[in-house]
């Protein structure tokens, strides 16, 4: 048997104060109930699911560099990091497989500075202001993106 691929999610700053934290603009689901559904997503698709939190960027460095070689792909809701966190671009851009960026809220309909992402302009593709529901549908565009091209097929897959 082989072994399935392995999707890591990483979460970033006061994303674990879901459910509590601006359910006006994050909703009432917590960290775990999104998870859970991206967990149950994966599974669907045959695909398992690491999730790392953390307040740290450091720490999310460390998860995207022991993603290397072992993941197949990368869904990262950086949070307020995906606007300055210029060591975690750094680091994703050593990652080789897919990587989807992904917000709750769509920041572009947000405050200014929310505008600019360091992670966009790495990413194969971005979720943003589906609500909860983008973990699935982060898992979804993963698992395409990770699917073979049907035999014979001139798809080319990642852009990265």
């Amino acid at each position: 048997m082989t072994p399935r691929p392995i999707v890591l999610l990483l979460s970033g700053p006061n994303l674990n104060l879901l459910g509590e934290r601006q359910p006006l603009i994050y909703g009432s689901a917590t960290l775990d109930d999104l998870v859970g559904l991206a967990r149950a997503t994966a599974d669907a698709h045959g695909l398992d699911l690491e999730h790392v939190q953390s307040n740290h960027e450091g720490d999310l460095v460390d998860a995207v560099q022991g993603a290397r070689g072992r993941c197949a792909a990368l869904v990262v809701n950086a949070a307020a990091l995906t606007h300055y966190g210029r060591s975690l671009h750094d680091a994703l851009l050593t990652f080789e497989g897919p990587l989807v960026e992904l917000h709750i809220s769509n920041p572009h309909s947000r405050e200014e500075w929310r505008h600019e992402s360091v992670v966009s302009p790495i990413a194969t593709a971005v979720v943003a202001g589906f609500g909860g529901a983008g973990y699935r549908l982060a898992i979804d565009g993963v698992a395409e993106l990770l699917r073979p091209p049907p035999a014979g097929s001139t798809e080319e897959g990642s852009d990265r």
